[in-house]
């Protein structure tokens, strides 16, 4: 009998090992390092971020101002949700996302201790939940990706406190810092995205990531960019 998953708070180490006849569906964390794909630093890569954020921008422009409004308008507070994140070589930077919780209860950006948005979070307002649903409010990072901070594709950054805590009970968690995080990525494509309450939720992002990270090609960008359009229009995140 397969044993249940572990809370966070009992899990003390977790290594496994890749099984790549599996990896299509689940794949497993690699037990030796991964080699990093020559894209993910090159000129290739950083042109793609840079011309399909520029046509982003300039096509979602007014979506943005509409949206700006209606967060002022909707409930007290910034229009913008700011958050310290690891980025390249675990390097701090902090993230843009439209304010999706009452700013009351949302986390301070420089918190210790972040709690995971879930489903139903009361702490959401109503706009905020369609914003989370469509992915909408991850839009700003736009501008992240423009300053060279993030790029489209890459390991989704987490809040500091969850990095510090992954890096102490996964042994291969450290390598999503070998390249820039991302508006999203091929965990997020495959079914690994939203909360991680368990160590085992995350060994599988983790899974993805480090797949990407070894895998990283211009194909490969354009192919999740064009599944996470699709994924957005079915409005299934939270």
């Amino acid at each position: 009998m397969a044993s249940p998953k572990q809370p966070l708070a009992k899990v003390a180490s977790i290594e496994f090992a890749l099984d790549w006849q599996r990896a299509a569906a689940a794949p497993l964390t690699p037990s030796a390092p991964l080699k990093a794909s020559r894209y993910l630093n090159s000129a290739q890569k950083r042109a793609l971020d840079v011309v399909l954020c520029l046509i982003f921008l300039v096509n979602l422009l007014p979506l943005l101002g509409v949206v700006a409004i209606a967060v002022k308008a909707t409930s007290s507070g910034p229009i913008l949700f700011r958050q310290f994140r690891y980025g390249l070589h675990r390097e701090t930077f902090r993230i843009r996302k439209f304010r999706t919780m009452y700013a009351a209860l949302s986390d301070p950006e420089n918190a210790t201790v972040v709690r995971q948005a879930e489903r139903h979070d009361a702490r959401t307002t109503p706009l905020g939940r369609f914003l989370r649903m469509s992915s909408i409010d991850e839009l700003p990072q736009l501008l992240d990706v423009l300053q060279g901070r993030m790029s489209l594709v890459g390991p989704r950054p987490h809040a500091v406190a969850h990095d510090d805590f992954y890096l102490q009970v996964i042994g291969r968690y450290g390598e999503r810092f070998d390249c820039r995080p991302g508006i999203t990525g091929l965990a997020q494509v495959n079914g690994a995205r939203g909360p991680t309450p368990t160590v085992e939720d995350m060994e599988r992002r983790l899974a993805w990531d480090l797949r990407y990270i070894s895998e990283a090609s211009l194909m490969l960008d354009l192919k999740i960019i064009f599944a996470t359009a699709r994924q957005a229009l079915v409005c299934d995140a939270y």
